[in-house]
């Protein structure tokens, strides 16, 4: 017999953390399932300074304390992949990957987003270290240094924007012909005197010496440059991984969840929260008050 809980959280980042949190406060048996890590992204991040109540944490530091608290009240936490959703409205069945399903009266889906990257060589092993996706989590370590943003759209120029106030020189490499941020987001770092732009570029490699990040080496009108470097932004695009819940929650053009903070989707007992929806920014605050917001709109249908 599958085991049953009243919500059962898909996504250990700070959404689906504090949507069990929420639930468990309010005397639901829950479950957080995830398939990496918890915490999600902001573990990548080695100093964080702009969540509340912390003048500066790791990411992996807060993402263990935010586990620790769900299990504090009494969550079931557990590392698994869902594959599968299958709902009535009244009872769902979370199929894994390497173990039973399990049975819920309400499910939350805070699966999150990761970034887009290049796929070039130890990329990923850079990435938290001298690759970095977040301005405002990580601008400050590169004060007074030189850094590359790659990227040209709207995601890119909000970075650029802060990065510009921070660094000593920034350097913009756009793979298209023109860069695609709205105008009044160009006309804002076209003030800035510090900021140096490349279109039509294309992304070869990263130069590292002993061991860090010193370089990007590109192409440009068919000639190899490398511009040096302290460290280095992608803003390339988000990745949702929402398509195997499409039957229960729509899905926008992009692959987002179409949903406000509350979480509501078609599916009367499927609510969703974080990063993996449809909203204006995304970040750990956002994140968190989707979480609770989700939690209490599944406690108030299993509440009625």
């Amino acid at each position: 017999m599958e085991k049953q809980y009243d919500v059962v959280v898909v996504g250990g980042g700070p959404a689906g953390l504090t949507a069990g949190l929420y639930a468990l406060r309010n005397g639901k048996k829950t479950l957080v399932i995830e398939k990496s890590v918890f915490g999600g992204q902001i573990v990548n991040s080695p100093k964080v300074e702009n969540i509340p109540g912390f003048e500066a944490i790791s990411g992996d530091e807060f993402g263990d304390k935010m586990m620790s608290q769900v299990m504090f009240q009494g969550g079931e936490v557990f590392f698994d992949e869902v594959t599968k959703i299958e709902s009535d409205g009244q009872l769902a069945t979370v199929y894994l990957d390497l173990s039973e399903p399990v049975s819920a009266k309400t499910v939350i889906i805070a699966t999150g987003t990761k970034h887009r990257t290049l796929g070039l060589e130890n990329e990923e092993d850079l990435v938290g270290k001298n690759i970095h996706f977040c301005a405002v989590c990580d601008g400050n370590f590169y004060k007074d240094k030189k850094v590359v943003m790659i990227g040209g759209g709207n995601s890119a120029f909000v970075e650029a924007i802060l990065l510009a106030d921070i660094v000593s020189n920034l350097v913009m490499l756009q793979d298209l012909p023109k860069f695609t941020a709205d105008q009044k987001l160009q006309e804002q770092l076209d003030k800035k005197t510090n900021v140096e732009k490349h279109v039509n570029t294309k992304v070869l490699g990263y130069e590292i010496q002993d061991g860090k990040l010193c370089g990007v080496r590109y192409l440009e009108n068919n000639e190899e440059k490398i511009v040096e470097c302290d460290g280095v932004f992608l803003a390339v695009g988000l990745i949702p991984d929402n398509d195997r819940f499409k039957d229960l929650a729509a899905l926008d053009s992009r692959g987002y969840f179409i949903s406000d903070e509350n979480g509501i989707t078609k599916t009367r007992n499927i609510f969703v929260a974080g990063d993996c929806r449809t909203k204006s920014l995304r970040q750990v605050a956002t994140a968190c008050s989707d979480g609770a917001n989700a939690a209490i709109q599944a406690c108030n249908l299993l509440n009625a």
